[in-house]
């Protein structure tokens, strides 16, 4: 919220809404479970703030360790102490949580299945590492089973799972540690989703690579990339999100563009065709902030209003059903919300 409080709806199977219950809840509540946070960060089961004072804490699902307590004990209200300090951005991925420290290094912890921690091992970390496993970093992105950093330099360097080539160093070998070079260079944003990930070039132009088989790249095709590729699929763009099989861009004049897999209407288009290409019209105007989640899309409108759309059958969408929505709705779910502060 614009006062620096948080509230989540939709699936609390372990309790990663913070509201002390494993209800799920199909409207957005009218109290903070937490405040003094300036950024939020949702996983696929664990939900994470950074606080205003710079330090990290997470709630809900922690089989792997990804809440960084210590433990294996999933929590349902946000912690009263933080895991972390000193950090300046975080990131949520499957089962790992990451974060981007104020120096500029990264440390992450939870699941290591993959190497999707960067330390070297398959093992599973509690608690947030004493160093960095890289530097020179200014953003970080959390796939499913992988994590993306954003050079200061504008380069772009993946690690962990690959099985679909969405680290994008031309194999689909696992890394367990950062590479030493970038895959892309000239990036200003990054997002990753559950196998591909986009960047957005510094010119405004969206390039994406991995999973590919519903469309999610945007390069007209059903073919997997391994390789960031030489051209834009969409230009005129000003920030993305990744959903799990599905790509979103805000536009510079403020609208919504959504492809990839349609199957409940994430995309926003009044359809369920998937679509391999960025349409040429928009959904939604009057955007200033999106988030892809795993099948929904939700907009963060100028007037500091939510709108959302896509899979419905946990309350995600805010709007009191559980009924899917294939295009977005006029009205919002909640008002008085800031961009994301990892945005």
């Amino acid at each position: 919220m614009s006062g620096g409080g948080v509230r989540c709806w939709g699936n609390n199977e372990v309790g990663q809404l913070g509201d002390g219950t494993s209800i799920d809840r199909s409207t957005p509540p009218t109290t903070d479970v937490l405040t003094g946070v300036q950024a939020i960060a949702a996983g696929d089961d664990h939900t994470c703030v950074l606080m205003s004072t710079t330090g990290v804490r997470c709630w809900g699902g922690n089989w792997k360790g990804q809440l960084g307590d210590g433990t294996s004990i999933d929590h349902s209200t946000p912690p009263t102490t933080d895991v972390l300090t000193g950090v300046q951005a975080i990131a949520a991925g499957g089962e790992h949580t990451c974060a981007l420290m104020s120096t500029g290094g990264i440390r992450c912890w939870g699941g290591a299945d993959f190497g999707q921690l960067g330390d070297g091992t398959v093992t599973n970390r509690s608690t947030p590492p004493a160093t960095d496993v890289l530097t020179g970093v200014r953003a970080i992105a959390a796939g499913y089973l992988y994590t993306c950093a954003l050079m200061s330099t504008g380069g772009v360097r993946c690690w962990g799972g690959a099985d679909f080539g969405q680290l994008g160093d031309g194999t689909y070998t696992n890394r367990p540690t950062p590479p030493t070079t970038d895959v892309l260079t000239g990036v200003q944003a990054i997002a990753t989703g559950d196998g591909h990930t986009c960047a957005l070039m510094s010119t405004g132009g969206v390039r994406c690579w991995g999973f590919n088989e519903v469309g999610q790249l945007g390069d007209g095709t059903s073919t997997n990339r391994s390789m960031p590729p030489r051209t834009d699929v969409l230009t005129g763009v000003q920030a993305i999100a990744a959903g799990g099989e599905h790509t979103c861009a805000l536009m510079s004049t403020g609208g919504v563009r959504c492809w990839g897999f349609n199957n409940v209407g994430q995309l926003g288009d009044g359809t369920s065709i998937n679509r391999s290409t960025p349409p040429a019209t928009n959904v939604l105007t009057g955007v200033q902030a999106i988030a892809a989640g795993y099948d929904h899309t939700c907009a963060l409108m100028s007037t500091g209003g939510v709108r959302c759309w896509g899979f419905n059958d946990f309350g995600q969408l805010g709007d009191g059903t559980t009924t899917k929505r294939s295009t977005p709705p006029t009205t919002d779910v909640l008002t008085g919300v800031k961009t994301n502060g990892n945005l």
